[in-house]
């Protein structure tokens, strides 16, 4: 009885020990993604440069869409910080779907 109860505590601190290291295995493959998308996204914005991502900025809705869609940039959200943003609406623009005059 006591080497079943030794041999199934055994067990348990290897599913344990298991589990763990999954989880660690998990955590590391996430942070290596993490790492790639940030390089990804540095090496975008420093290829971009300044004075373009200012001309996306202050241009007009479709012409960011046009110059995103050339850029290849699939989503992105760009305020200048002195207007509000519309959460009902950003996620449509978003998509290139903007609203019609009668829903602003």
């Amino acid at each position: 009885m006591e080497s079943e109860l030794q041999h199934l505590a055994q067990a348990r601190e290897q599913e344990l020990r298991f589990s763990k290291e999954q989880a660690d295995l998990d955590v590391s493959r996430a942070e290596a993604l993490a790492a790639i998308e940030v390089k990804k996204f540095e090496a975008v914005i420093k290829s971009l440069g300044a004075s373009t991502i200012r001309d996306i900025a202050v241009a007009g809705p479709e012409m960011q869409v046009k110059l995103l869609q050339g850029l290849g940039i699939q989503s992105t959200l760009i305020a200048d910080g002195s207007s509000p943003i519309n959460l009902f609406t950003a996620a449509g623009g978003m998509l290139g779907i903007l609203p019609k005059p009668s829903e602003t």
